[in-house]
């Protein structure tokens, strides 16, 4: 993916919560999410270096929502610990703390609003699940207008086949370069020649 130098990207980070990450849960996707741990910090170090946001998007649920009439589990309620980011992220005080109603960063959040008046250009998405709420929010990026990369090796899905199943569906598209896959290692090397 090139990166041009009149490009400005903000790196969102979504569903890195506490829940997600609580061993006592035994979730499936805990593991595949650790891995993602290192890259991101390494990625929010170069954002900050370069003065472009660090946007982190949580779930913010509540008990009684329509999504946890289906098999889903109520989990990061908003207002609760297990809601908030995981430790292990490199949150910083200057960094735009998000909470979400539903899967999307975007949705009823006042996000792109946010965005434009930082004169972003480019979204870079990572967090979890890459088939559900990294996905909906590259997707809704590029629905308000925004170009997106979703990063392969800062998402993480409950398996990594649907992990990379979810990645293969869009290496190769007909949005690329408004959409596209990169490891964080190529995008910090484009995002540092700008």
């Amino acid at each position: 993916m090139v990166i041009s130098n009149k490009e400005k990207p903000a790196f969102l980070i979504i569903d890195m919560v506490k829940d997600n990450f609580d061993e006592s849960k035994h979730l499936p996707i805990t593991p595949f999410a650790r891995k993602t741990i290192a890259p991101i910090n390494h990625l929010t170090g170069i954002f900050r270096k370069k003065g472009w946001p660090v946007v982190f998007s949580t779930d913010a649920f509540h008990e009684q929502d329509f999504i946890f009439t289906g098999r889903m589990k109520p989990h990061s309620l908003a207002g609760t610990k297990g809601a908030e980011i995981t430790e292990e992220l490199n949150y910083q005080k200057n960094d735009y703390w998000l909470p979400k109603p539903r899967f999307s960063a975007f949705f009823k959040t006042g996000l792109e609003d946010w965005l434009r008046e930082k004169g972003v250009t480019l979204c870079a998405v990572a967090g979890i699940a890459t088939n559900f709420c990294v996905l909906t929010t590259a997707m809704d990026a590029l629905c308000h207008d925004f170009k997106a990369v979703l990063l392969e090796d800062c998402t993480a899905a409950f398996s990594e086949s649907i992990h990379e199943q979810t990645l293969n569906i869009y290496r190769r598209n007909p949005l690329y370069p408004l959409f596209g896959i990169a490891s964080s290692s190529d995008l910090a090397e484009e995002l540092l020649k700008t």
